[in-house]
């Protein structure tokens, strides 16, 4: 049985708590989990260091909460629903009716793009469990167009004075997903381009990525952005509308990658965030992909489709 303002609701109760001050946070995040310890529920923080401990100096003596780190959690989007999927169905498993969860994700403007999917996506993906979570952003630190894209994924949002409100913005998540979005440009990609190869075959398309490594990447970095990058040039062969072309980037602890081609992309808005098996559209692919990359970029233009690939040190 559900407790709280989650009583009655089946499936998902996706909250977002934007707040201003230490305070705040604390005023709305630790009633949470003590009152899901003392139903019994799963209790789990899943933050950064600094706001873990303002949590953990907060909470009761004697409160059952896990900490999880959230750095390790919240590497990648792909790797994130995977990893959070298997949680919640042990918690499920050993007879738990509802598991309270505070976590952040990842809030620079950089790389909002594939973490704002991941929030609006995130509200299928869990939807197979009796999840309550409640996802933090500070407003002194976090962009105003993340902020906006918060409310648009989130259906509900907690407030710091403890009530729950239904999010007057909330977008639908495959409407949310299929909207053209234009990714923040790495600055690598204001020079010139180590290669530029138009239809590639595989085997050069993975060459020119070992040839641009210059000790950028660990090995197994390396190894990834190989494999990814011919997965997605695959895709975009066997999938999209040609010419197929690849740009390469190098530097500061990076390589950047991306692959176009004159196709409207994948059909599936969740593509690259959960798995499909048939691997239809290149849907198989683009999720290992997701999950081998530093980031990774979707973005639907006027003159097709563009992948950009990340690997090594990502820019802010």
């Amino acid at each position: 049985m559900r407790t709280g303002a989650a009583a009655g609701h089946t499936g998902y109760f996706h909250e977002a708590l934007c707040f201003s001050s230490d305070a705040e946070l604390i005023a709305a995040a630790v009633p949470f989990l003590v009152d899901g310890a003392a139903a019994g529920e799963p209790a789990v923080v899943s933050l950064g260091e600094r706001d873990a401990e303002l949590i953990r100096a907060a909470l009761p003596a004697g409160a059952e909460v896990d900490f999880v780190a959230g750095g390790a959690v919240y590497a990648r989007p792909a790797t994130a629903i995977r990893s959070y999927r298997k949680r919640l169905a042990d918690y499920v498993a050993g007879g738990a009716s509802q598991i309270r969860i505070v976590g952040a994700v990842p809030a620079d403007f950089a790389t909002w793009d594939w973490w704002g999917r991941y929030e609006s996506a995130i509200n299928r993906a869990y939807d197979d469990f009796p999840l309550w979570s409640m996802c933090v952003y500070d407003t002194r630190t976090t962009a105003a167009p993340v902020l906006a894209d918060v409310l648009r994924t989130h259906p509900r949002r907690a407030l710091p004075d403890g009530r729950h409100v239904s999010s007057a913005t909330y977008t639908d998540p495959v409407r949310f997903l299929s909207e053209a979005r234009n990714p923040v440009p790495d600055p690598l990609q204001g020079a010139e381009p180590l290669a530029d190869l138009v239809d590639p075959a595989l085997s050069d398309a993975r060459r020119v990525v070992r040839a641009a490594d210059r000790g950028h990447l660990a090995d197994q970095d390396l190894d990834d952005l190989v494999v990814a990058v011919s997965e997605v040039v695959a895709n975009a062969q066997r999938h999209g509308r040609g010419p197929v072309r690849l740009r390469l980037w190098s530097g500061a602890g990076r390589i950047v990658v991306t692959v176009t081609d004159a196709g409207a992309g994948p059909a599936d808005p969740f593509v690259g965030l959960l798995p499909s098996g048939d691997g239809a559209d290149g849907g198989l692919g683009l999720w290992i992909v997701h999950q081998s990359c530093s980031h990774v970029a979707l973005h639907r233009h006027a003159d097709g489709f563009t992948v950009r690939l990340t690997a090594g040190a990502l820019h802010h």
